[in-house]
């Protein structure tokens, strides 16, 4: 099947509706798509893009930026939201005839005036306007990105060459980036066999103390889940921020494209494309996602800041440290010895732990390791199946059980102190750290240090 029939048969299977034009001033040439959801981003989101029109126009003449204008329609959406998106259409309308809209607000204008005098190539979908909004009941963000990515595949695809080395990016309108960002991206798939990457991170840090103590403990909390993971030696240890994702487009067509989901869609995103190739770092750029507030999604950075700031929630705490050694106790068993019937399994995995045995019975491990035997035809197989099936989800809710059952949550720094001296590389400087209503900066220290000592988390 040539590339065109699979771009066709994925949009007529799993791809929404064509039915929301694409503004942008030419198609030809496009090797790269940023696409960026955007809504009520007025605000933030020409900023994003003055970060992009930065970049060496020699990597900005094979890349389109696409933004995703969205809101479901009211009364689901707020009016003033949508008034926002409106705004934010129309500036967009003036950017691509080369002007800056006269009644910007002040405070973006000298961006929309680097915007204009780029090399940028931009483009955008309304889902916004009466008739284009993204149907109540249809997602979110999740729906936004796959509009976008799914339109991106129709420009890449539309090349005689085919997929190979057409890349697709995610990123967020609240987003700033490097100025080596794009090079960065195409180099590392220029170099690497990876189906998908994600990019390295640092949300920026604001003036506020009581916001920037918020962001810090986050930060330290999603790396500390995934220098675990990269202890316990799961093929699933990379972060999952929408703002630092990029795939092949191959990758995309081969798993379905990108899920509708609210929240989280860049973790089940990422967990399918896991499953059929390498998700590698773009270690040579950082993006710096926003620490702001939101109550948009019901999890993720904005909700964490809300409640940490509200004093719904007193720290961050996490995982116990014993549960990343029960998880690689468990996945050393199932790499070292795979052939083994299910009875065995389990009576390995009770002596590690009976919570673990408890999971797997709660996720009928025997009837799933049954089939993937029928369906294996050597080791090498049964382990690659069970990587699919043991995936980033399952190992999740696995850490999520051990916490309930044998190993509540632990407190941030010593539990990163102990998280790290079990992994064998500890932070000196976590000894003795200050405690809540002690030295403000202690937690920024600890954070930069270990962005320095594990980039890839």
């Amino acid at each position: 099947m040539n590339h065109c029939s699979k771009i066709t048969r994925y949009l007529e299977r799993y791809g929404v509706p064509q039915n929301r034009p694409l503004r942008t001033l030419s198609r030809e040439g496009i090797e790269r798509v940023v696409v960026i959801p955007a809504l009520a981003e007025s605000a933030s989101l020409f900023g994003t893009l003055a970060g992009i029109a930065a970049n060496p126009p020699r990597e900005l003449d094979g890349t389109l930026v696409l933004c995703v204008v969205n809101n479901h329609p009211p009364p689901l959406t707020d009016p003033e939201l949508i008034r926002d998106n409106h705004r934010t259409l129309a500036i967009l309308a003036d950017l691509l005839a080369g002007v800056v809209t006269p009644s910007a607000p002040e405070e973006i204008r000298d961006d929309l005036r680097k915007i204009a005098g780029s090399a940028l190539r931009l483009g955008w979908i309304d889902a916004s306007s009466p008739g284009s909004e993204i149907p109540e009941g249809d997602g979110g963000v999740g729906m936004a990105r796959k509009i976008g990515m799914d339109a991106a595949l129709m420009l890449l695809g539309k090349e005689r060459t085919g997929l190979d080395g057409r890349i697709m990016v995610c990123l967020d309108a609240d987003t700033l980036v490097e100025e080596n960002y794009l090079a960065a991206v195409r180099n590392h798939f220029a170099a690497a066999k990876d189906c998908a990457a994600v990019a390295r991170y640092a949300h920026r840090m604001p003036s506020d103390p009581g916001l920037a103590a918020a962001i810090c403990g986050y930060e330290i909390f999603l790396r500390a889940y995934v220098i675990g993971l990269s202890f316990a030696g799961s093929p699933y240890a990379f972060h999952s921020i929408g703002s630092t994702m990029a795939c092949t487009a191959q990758a995309y067509v081969d798993v379905r494209g990108m899920n509708r989901r609210k929240a989280a869609e860049d973790f089940h995103f990422l967990n399918k494309l896991a499953k059929i190739g390498c998700v590698g770092v773009i270690g040579a750029t950082t993006v710096f996602p926003s620490p702001r507030e939101s109550a948009r999604v019901p999890f993720g950075t904005g909700r964490s800041m809300m409640r940490f700031m509200s004093g719904e929630a007193r720290e961050y705490r996490l995982h116990d440290s014993r549960i990343f050694m029960i998880l690689r106790q468990w996945l050393d068993q199932m790499h070292g010895d795979p052939g083994r019937g299910a009875e065995d399994i389990l009576c390995a995995a009770r002596k590690i732990h009976p919570r673990l045995e408890e999971y797997l019975n709660l996720n009928r491990f025997n009837d799933a390791w049954r089939d993937i035997r029928r369906n294996a035809s050597d080791e090498r197989q049964l382990r690659r199946q069970f990587t699919v099936w043991f995936d980033g989800l399952k190992t999740l809710r696995l850490l999520h059980h051990l916490s309930r059952t044998a190993f509540p949550p632990v407190s941030l720094l010593p539990g990163l102190q102990d998280l790290l001296g079990r992994v064998g590389r500890p932070i000196p400087s976590l000894s003795g750290s200050p405690g809540e209503g002690q030295e403000p900066k202690a937690p920024l220290l600890i954070l930069e240090e270990l962005r320095c000592r594990f980039p890839e988390s």
